[in-house]
């Protein structure tokens, strides 16, 4: 599904991989906008540890190096933080670009699959989505073994002084993985969710 997504969104902008990103990502229309000065790369916490800084990815982008921004990590480094939305001199909306990015390229399917922030926010999502609350004991659970079995011991084992004082302080329930709290109203949680996607897709046709 992902992959034949992608495939037509190659086909439909071809080289220019600008207009692609200005008709699908969320802010993508201030890319063009930015003009090299390295702000945000000089404000961010985790500056030294991009791949590619926000405005190099800015200018990759005006490149048409699509595979190359939609491939790498470095947009799900951003921890919205917003110092460099404070600091650009064109007030570019610099956090809500980088995750719009992230976004589209998940959506692509060419987001990096073990990516932890990727692999964090879609487990935390489909934990959420499904009862309105987070399971916070099924949550950890499936971060520790999505790598598998003795990949999850070890991790389960590492941080077992941290699990027993969560215990004794009553903030893990383990009764909770047969279940757990949810909201009372699940059918009305399902039709907020599908509102909100309704009108994320309306906004999304309305742009255009």
């Amino acid at each position: 599904m992902s992959s034949d997504l992608n495939e037509r969104a190659a086909a439909r902008y071809r080289s220019n991989f600008l207009q692609e990103v200005e008709d699908n990502v969320e802010g993508g229309g201030w890319v063009k906008m930015c003009m090299q000065c390295g702000v945000c790369s000089g404000s961010c916490p985790f500056g030294p540890h991009w791949a590619h800084p926000p405005q190099e990815l800015f200018m990759m982008i005006r490149a048409g190096k699509r595979e190359a921004v939609l491939s790498t990590d470095s947009m799900w480094m951003c921890t919205s933080c917003y110092n460099c939305v404070v600091r650009c001199p064109r007030k570019l909306p610099i956090t809500e670009i980088m995750h719009g990015i992230a976004r589209y390229a998940h959506k692509l399917g060419l987001a990096p699959k073990l990516q932890p922030t990727r692999r964090f926010s879609q487990q935390f999502w489909e934990n959420c989505a499904k009862t309105g609350r987070v399971n916070e004991l099924k949550l950890t659970l499936s971060l520790y073994f999505s790598e598998g079995l003795m990949p999850g011991l070890r991790k389960a084992w590492a941080m077992r002084n941290i699990g027993l004082g969560l215990l004794k302080a009553k903030r893990l329930n383990p009764f909770e993985l047969f279940g757990g709290h949810k909201c009372k109203d699940q059918k009305g949680i399902e039709a907020m969710l599908a509102k909100a996607r309704e009108i994320e897709e309306r906004r999304k046709h309305a742009a255009h």
